[in-house]
């Protein structure tokens, strides 16, 4: 049978090391916040940073470290080849996102771009709105934005105008177009009725604090279970007995 003096020090020494990685994980939590902290900094350092232009783009050994600046962009839309992207939310409306490429001025590189939410008819789910989408020359602002967000989807994309997700690559194939590693979120108004409530890029710092709050509350309440079974509830029964005894 187990001594007194056995189990006392199993249990100590399972609630040190409780106690060492729930405190651990609160701190890498609390040192990921920070990380995302520096990285939101440099996010809305970018948003304040003078627009790229279309010659600035192309000449970016890396468009990805671009992401967030705003840009002024000029091209020529490639019409044929845009996709509603289904299941997409703005305002809590749910809807589609108009990705349309854009080949750049004096360029044969493409980005696309994220024209904005319009919403579907539910009535016959394989209708697309007509939206205006000019020919010839325009100019395009908007900010820096990695490609288009996934979301779940049972199969591959699809190749039709309605899709649930655009993968560069295989959309680079599909149509033939030198595609940018970025994409492009149009802001301004909208003379084709697109809403363009693009949310502001944020990294998510909250859960963080949250992870690490629950972490440090299971070491404390390590700590205090171990006070209390290992010493005061000890303690207390023997107070009890021995006043029982008088």
């Amino acid at each position: 049978m187990m001594s007194a003096r056995t189990r006392f020090a199993i249990v100590t020494v399972a609630t040190v090391f409780t106690m060492a990685v729930t405190a651990s994980l609160g701190f890498w939590q609390l040192d990921r916040a920070r990380q995302k902290l520096d990285l939101q900094e440099q996010i809305n350092q970018r948003a304040d940073l003078p627009a790229w232009h279309t010659v600035d783009l192309l000449q970016a050994s890396d468009p990805l470290a671009g992401l967030h600046r705003p840009v002024q962009l000029r091209g020529q839309w490639v019409k044929d080849a845009s996709v509603f992207l289904d299941n997409r939310q703005m305002a809590t409306r749910n809807g589609f996102f108009l990705v349309t490429p854009l080949r750049l001025t004096d360029s044969q590189r493409v980005v696309l771009v994220q024209r904005g939410w319009v919403p579907r008819d539910f009535t016959d789910r394989s209708r697309v709105p007509t939206i205006d989408t000019p020919a010839g020359e325009v100019q395009v602002e908007g900010r820096l934005a990695p490609p288009p967000g996934k979301l779940y989807q049972l199969g591959d994309a699809g190749t039709g105008a309605i899709r649930q997700n655009i993968e560069l690559g295989a959309f680079a194939r599909e149509t033939g177009l030198d595609l940018l590693s970025v994409s492009v979120q149009q802001t301004g108004a909208s003379l084709e009725g697109l809403l363009r409530e693009w949310p502001r890029a944020a990294v998510g710092v909250d859960k963080h604090h949250g992870y690490a709050f629950q972490w440090f509350g299971l070491c404390a309440l390590a700590g205090v279970l171990y006070l209390w079974f290992q010493f005061i509830s000890p303690r207390r029964k023997r107070i009890s007995h021995g006043t029982d005894a008088r």
